[in-house]
């Protein structure tokens, strides 16, 4: 049986979710980018097997976001010029 459109959505969110965890802000952009760009291509398709196939790869991609968000923030790095400062307040 096929995912029902709000499990896809959580499924999204928690992506984006977890893709701001990273603190490089390469890494951050790009997994978040690659869900929008991923989910944006696939908005369309209709056949369930697919939707089944496409819903079970992004569980595994939130699976490695999780892994790699927790080792990303054991080894941090200096800011890099494009990230906005935290300021003092």
């Amino acid at each position: 049986m096929a995912p029902t459109s709000k499990q896809v959505l959580q499924l999204y969110k928690s992506i984006l979710s977890k893709a701001s965890k990273f603190d490089n802000y390469n890494f951050r952009e790009y997994f978040r980018r690659k869900a929008q760009h991923d989910f944006k291509e696939h908005k369309n398709v209709a056949d369930e097997q697919q939707i089944t196939r496409l819903y079970n790869e992004g569980i595994d991609q939130l699976a490695l976001l999780n892994r790699q968000s927790a080792i990303s923030q054991m080894f941090t790095f200096e800011k890099l010029v494009v990230e906005p400062l935290k300021k003092h307040h």
